[in-house]
């Protein structure tokens, strides 16, 4: 029986393949083709709400708000990077974290810890979207999001007692979205001075964590604990107003320096004056200044035929830098034709002056201030100065000065009405640059500050609507200027002779009152009578 249905087997099997190839052929070769209909192509509105979720999980960032630039270019240039950074980070990663290993060992018995394995991989981070923000300050600030999943092998080794323990960082995810602000900008290569990073959201990091091929992050509640712990410690360090600073370049070698106070300087007299004209006498007076000071030099009034001449007349100089500036003093003989003879000049060191105290200097005027050359023994006479150095309030604590508590807002003292104070102090205004300035006839732009009856003006650019002239006029006033208007006004100048030779662009009135209750004022001004025209100004009122 079982050698019969044996047989009828392999004859089912023999006859059963040759009979259903057969059948297939002549089925595929006589059946009809079924007509095939074209897809329907419909807008998204009409395939219901979640129909955009389904086709597209991830929107970029680049879609959703359309300030964010995309960035393609940059992430190729990581991917191609990406090896050469990786080794960098790592040796970078292995010598921050040589000191830090160092500080457990013998702790806790542990004897060593070392990386077994360090390498960030094959995928950079992406860049899913990059924004540039405008700000009036000196610097250029940028926002992007970064998203990496990465294929980290980090494997740490810790040498406890006689155990070997391996740690291995896995399935590493990381989501931030940065600030990055450079600043100040500075006229020396890079042309910043620091790197300052802050998040704008707290950070998600996600990652696994093997010891000894066990994953410790599937303990209940780990994972949760492990996430919040990470998110608060990098929030409290880097989360925005928290920022982290980045040195580049010595900013006291690049920053522009500030005025910090005032000197003040009385030149008395000077006596034994050498005679320079015909008839035995001298018609002197005293031209002071500041080294590194671009201002015009400051002069006394002229003393005919007097070699022993009283001035009593004062002065004041901004001082910038009181460690390194000199007082620079020139006596010259006036002519009415020609150049004026010098009589003898002198130097005064700004630091040997003590904030506050008033001191007078008796100096023998020398003829210049080569150290090399063999002093002459012909006496050239003496000056007399009284010189005193007044900070200004808000500089006072950086020279031993009584500090000013008051309320500050963004690093700026605020004061009320009742608290101004009557006194002298220092207006500094500086012309940033202006935009879209256009004239009729020519577009030669320059800008002229009006206050109190006294112009300054810019150098004039050729040709451009938008200037940029970081030029700064400063002056010197007795009392706060409340209730007063500083005058700004673009003009335009043609070069060849003509009637229409100066064209007005624009002007604008600034109230000083607010100035002088803030301390500073940053801020871009539409131009009167201009289309679109605009100027970059920034004023500040510093008190003695």
């Amino acid at each position: 029986m079982g050698l019969v249905s044996s047989f009828l087997g392999i004859l089912g099997f023999t006859i059963g393949i040759p009979l259903g190839l057969l059948v297939g052929f002549f089925l595929f070769v006589y059946s009809e083709t079924k007509q095939v209909k074209e897809p329907v192509v419909r807008p998204i509105s009409e395939l219901g709400p979640n129909a955009l979720q389904e086709l597209l999980p991830e929107i970029p960032l680049w879609v959703k708000t359309p300030d964010y630039e995309r960035v393609d270019w940059l992430n190729k240039f990581l991917l191609d990077m990406w090896p050469f950074l990786d080794k960098a980070i790592c040796g970078m990663i292995r010598t921050t974290a040589q000191p830090i290993f160092a500080e457990y060992i013998g702790k806790y018995q542990i004897k060593a810890i070392e990386f077994d394995k360090l390498s960030l991989g094959t995928l950079p981070p992406t860049i899913c979207g990059i924004k540039i923000l405008e700000t009036n300050e000196k610097e250029l600030v940028m926002e992007q999001v970064i998203k990496w999943a990465g294929n980290p092998n980090i494997v740490l080794t810790l040498h406890v007692s006689s155990l070997k323990i391996k740690v291995q960082l896995v399935d590493l995810q990381i989501f931030a979205t940065p600030r990055i602000t450079l600043r100040p900008l500075v006229p020396t290569f890079p042309c910043f001075a620091k790197i300052v990073v802050s998040l704008m959201e707290k950070p998600h990091v996600d990652f696994g964590m093997a010891i000894s091929g066990g994953d410790i992050m599937s303990i209940p509640g780990l994972y949760r604990f492990v996430q919040e712990t990470i998110k608060k410690q990098v929030a409290s360090l880097y989360l925005w107003p928290q920022t982290l600073e980045i040195p580049i370049l010595d900013e006291s070698t690049v920053a522009i320096k500030k005025p910090v106070g005032i000197l003040h300087v009385n030149v008395v007299r000077a006596h034994k004056l050498l005679k320079m004209d015909i008839l035995g006498t001298s018609d002197p007076y005293v031209k002071l200044s500041l080294t590194g000071d671009k201002l015009p030099a400051k002069k006394t009034t002229v003393k005919r035929k007097n070699l022993n001449p009283v001035w009593n007349e004062k002065f004041k100089l901004v001082v910038k830098d009181p460690q390194s500036q000199v007082l620079q003093l020139q006596v010259f003989d006036w002519d009415k034709v020609g150049g004026h003879d010098k009589l003898g000049m002198q130097l005064v060191p700004m630091k040997l002056l003590k904030p506050y105290e008033n001191k007078e200097f008796t100096l023998d005027l020398l003829k210049d201030t080569n150290i090399s050359e063999t002093p002459s023994k012909k006496s050239r006479g003496q000056i007399v100065v009284d010189l005193t150095f007044v900070p200004f309030k808000e500089d006072s604590s950086k020279f031993g000065g009584p500090s000013e508590d008051g309320r500050k807002e963004n690093g700026i003292d605020v004061v009320s009405d009742d608290e101004v104070q009557e006194g002298a102090g220092l207006l500094s205004v500086l012309i940033q640059e202006a935009e879209e300035v256009e004239g009729e006839h020519h577009n030669n732009p320059y800008a002229v500050v009006t206050f109190r009856g006294e112009k300054r003006r810019t150098k004039m650019l050729k040709k451009t609507r938008h200037p940029r002239w970081n030029e700064e006029f400063q002056f010197m006033l007795e009392e706060p200027p409340l209730q007063e208007k500083l005058h700004i006004e673009v003009m335009s100048k043609r070069k060849s002779f003509s009637f229409l030779s100066k064209e007005s662009l624009g002007h604008v009135e600034i109230n000083l009152n607010d100035v002088v209750h803030n301390g500073r004022l940053n801020d871009k001004y539409h131009l009167i009578n201009s289309r679109n025209g605009e100027i970059h100004v920034e004023i500040r009122w510093k008190v003695v």
